[in-house]
């Protein structure tokens, strides 16, 4: 990646691009024999829609989100819904950790660039995850404080508004072109790195840089290999 000056930030989505996001997991065991194998994966990737549905409207807590989506879901499948179902789910998020090499690729770009993170997660989650990378923040953006969620242009206008720079001033990293890359890209910001964790098609004309291994950020953004 080529810039015509050195970025003020390199912005990050946090779960399933740094975090392992691991939400399908849960909600099997959560289920149980509720959720029959032989629909399981069309469930999850259904359920994954009605999640980035609930984001896209008027804002609610993060636990709403979930338990909403779930019970949704759960009612396209014609299965049982129980309360409690949804919080279950919610509870475990802040237990998750970074992906292989996250921590250290992260601590690696900190010696040279100031790190973000804008997270879709709330308050709460969001320190606990934060700490659980084990690297420096210098800025940690919540959808609670922003009053809305990603994919949502207005997560984007409030994180340059809030950090005091242009869309050319800025780096952007994720796994997900449908929650992050698709609005930057709409939004002005050119550079752009897509994480390919593997769950999303590349959407290589969005104008992002693909990686598969999180080490080569460092490398990307013009840093020495240790």
């Amino acid at each position: 990646m080529r810039f015509e000056s050195k970025p003020k930030f390199v912005a990050f989505d946090m779960n399933g691009t740094l975090i392992h996001f691991r939400i399908n997991e849960v909600i099997r065991r959560v289920l149980g024999d509720r959720l029959p194998a032989e629909i399981a994966d069309d469930f999850l990737k259904t359920g994954n829609q009605y999640r980035i549905d609930e984001c896209l409207g008027a804002y609610q807590p993060f636990h709403q989100v979930v338990a909403h989506s779930l019970e949704r879901t759960m009612r396209r499948f014609g299965l049982e819904y129980r309360e409690g179902d949804g919080q279950a789910v919610y509870e475990e998020i802040p237990t998750w950790g970074p992906y292989p090499g996250v921590s250290q690729a992260l601590r690696r770009l900190a010696e040279e660039y100031p790190l973000v993170i804008v997270t879709n997660s709330d308050d709460v989650h969001a320190k606990r995850l934060v700490e659980n990378l084990q690297a420096p923040f210098e800025v940690v953006i919540t959808a609670e404080e922003m009053g809305v969620y990603k994919p949502r242009l207005r997560a984007f206008e409030y994180t340059l508004d809030k950090l005091g720079v242009a869309p050319d001033e800025i780096v952007w990293v994720s796994a997900s072109p449908k929650y992050d890359l698709r609005t930057a890209a709409t939004i002005g910001i050119k550079n752009k790195v897509y994480m390919d964790r593997g769950f999303e098609h590349d959407e290589h004309w969005l104008g992002y840089q693909r990686i598969t291994d999180i080490a080569d950020l460092p490398v990307l953004l013009g840093l020495p290999r240790p």
